[in-house]
């Protein structure tokens, strides 16, 4: 294995068409076939098993957060509420074979916590290798890889992050994690929101094809649904291969709740015959914590901080729980004071955090695209689908509103701090909307480049869900070919769009400089696709600013 915390030299969304029909809430009256669905095949037998893999995450100097869901005995399948109170113990090594153990521990699953467990593991060394396992009533996981963060005080030269977003179970195969799990180069990888999808299935497939069926087969709304979608994905071969090989940081979007969600409510809800929200999310977080290596953090949220030595500090946002419902699009009430992405409390903590670092990067996780974007003088024919994926009017309206273009008082503030208070390179690494963007984040785009960038982008597209190309239903790359130099053209700080591939990116962080490399895969529907270099592009330090590069780290 290849240690990425190097030793210094110098010691220095889419989604698909909204529903239009009340949907009955009883569709989720019946839960036995698919409870059964959320499991992997197994053998017959009343002895505990590991069927969703280990997981660690939210690495520290000093720990890491340890996971797993434990099936004590065959009736208790995630969601089923039923199963008895049972002991798990772990073990952390310095080698894989687990001879040098250097902690170790127990701690019960139950069937209120849908017998996942976590283990907080601290004591540990800093930027260090360490191997871990849990056990069960004589049944072993498999032993997974996990790493520890830099001393707050190191001297770090380099950083290295897989980065994915957008991963729909039933548009295609995750071979985007096989792809990140077969490297020997990673620290950890970024999860920037959708890891799980709520719609029913056939509701939102490739291309409108299920590839292969969720469980449940219903759009998941009680806590029951919720559980036994995450325990689905958690079958997945390739998202537990990754899981094995390096820990994960991650932050929620809508679709870990419902779509286009906010503080009070979803496009994707309906009130009353989908129960309440309040209710539904509720049961969305309870379940995301339990299966997630994802540490609770202020107001039992995603948003937090994790700091990398002196190379770079990671601000985690999360914008569902605290936003205003999204405003229509071209009225007025984008600009509105009184509506907010972050809620007050989490801007005031990212805009502190932001001046408070010392570091030589601030990274930024981030949902949805900060940077503005007008659509600018599209053909017809491209125009509508663009417009279905962003959920704009397709009278060619020029702003998403569920992203930060819906909230410009927040984003205007944020961005005169960065500005105001000489904060400078700071990248915001996003997902959302299943297309690879690089962007400069002006302080008014009207007039860039006149205008001074304060920060840049790197977006990220979708592990599996559809894109561009996938709307209008053309083969992969001819629509980048006609809209990407005219979005470019109507918003000049955009040095990059590709509308129309899925894959994931390679952050890799030196003191020079922030780079994204971006793959594409060669086909999602293709469990065994292939994954190819695209595209780099790179920040450089005290820049502002992106700029392509021709070779991937």
């Amino acid at each position: 294995m290849t240690s990425r915390y190097r030793a210094s030299e110098s010691s220095g969304s889419f989604s698909p068409r909204r529903r239009t029909v009340v949907k009955a809430a009883a569709a989720t009256a019946v839960i036995g076939v698919p409870l059964a669905a959320a499991l992997p095949a197994r053998a017959a037998s009343d002895a505990p098993a590991f069927l969703h893999g280990v997981a660690s995450g939210d690495p520290l100097p000093d720990g890491v957060l340890l996971w797993t869901r434990v099936t004590p005995t065959p009736q208790a399948i995630p969601g089923s509420g039923v199963g008895p109170d049972t002991r798990v113990e772990w073990v952390v090594a310095k080698d894989k074979a687990l001879t040098n153990i250097v902690a170790k521990g127990a701690v019960t699953a139950t069937a209120a916590s849908d017998h996942t467990v976590k283990a907080d593991v601290r004591g540990l060394q800093p930027a260090t290798d360490y191997w871990f396992r849990f056990s069960a009533g004589g049944t072993d996981s498999p032993v997974a890889r996990t790493r520890t963060a830099p001393a707050a005080d190191a001297d770090v030269s380099g950083l290295r992050f897989g980065v994915v977003t957008c991963a729909n179970w039933e548009a295609g195969y995750f071979a985007a994690y096989r792809h990140l799990a077969a490297r020997n180069d990673l620290d950890a990888w970024l999860h920037l929101g959708d890891y799980i999808y709520e719609y029913k299935s056939g509701e939102y497939a490739a291309r409108g094809k299920v590839v292969r069926p969720h469980a449940p087969a219903n759009e998941i709304i009680t806590l029951a649904d919720y559980r036994i979608r995450h325990a689905k994905y958690k079958t997945d071969p390739d998202l537990q291969a990754l899981h094995l090989k390096a820990p994960v940081v991650a932050i929620w979007d809508d679709h870990e709740f419902a779509d286009n969600a906010w503080s009070g409510g979803a496009v994707n809800h309906t009130e009353g015959a989908e129960g309440t929200w309040t209710a539904r999310k509720a049961a969305a977080r309870q379940a995301y914590f339990e299966w997630m290596p994802v540490r609770p953090a202020i107001e039992g949220t995603t948003y937090r901080r994790l700091r990398f030595g002196k190379l770079a500090d990671l601000s985690l946002l999360d914008l569902r729980s605290f936003r205003s419902q999204q405003a229509s699009a071209g009225s007025g009430s984008v600009d509105d004071p009184n509506r907010t992405i972050t809620g007050r409390a989490q801007l005031d903590w990212l805009k502190a955090g932001l001046k408070a670092s010392d570091t030589k990067w601030r990274l930024v996780g981030n949902s949805v695209m900060i940077a503005p974007f007008v659509i600018g003088s599209l053909t017809a024919d491209l125009l509508k689908p663009l417009a279905k994926l962003l959920d704009l009017p397709q009278d060619g309206i020029g702003v998403n509103t569920d992203q930060w273009d819906g909230y410009t008082h927040d984003r205007r503030e944020l961005l005169d701090h960065l500005r105001s208070n000489a904060i400078g390179n700071t990248v915001f690494l996003t997902g959302d909307i299943h297309m690879s963007w690089a962007n400069d984040v002006p302080v008014d785009a009207g007039t860039y480049p006149l205008s001074p960038s304060a920060a840049t982008e790197f977006v990220i597209t979708s592990v599996t869900s559809d894109n561009l190309d996938d709307i209008v239903k053309v083969p992969e790359g001819l629509v980048s070919v006609v809209a990407a130099p005219l979005i470019e053209a109507a918003n000049r700080h955009v040095h990059w769009v590709d509308t129309d591939r899925h894959g994931f990116g390679v952050l890799d962080v030196t003191a020079a400089r922030a780079q994204m490399d971006y793959y594409v895969l060669s086909d999602r529907t293709d469990a065994n696709a292939t994954a190819k270099w695209e595209r780099s592009y790179r920040t450089l330090s005290g820049t502002q600013k992106v700029e392509r590069t021709y070779d991937p780290v």
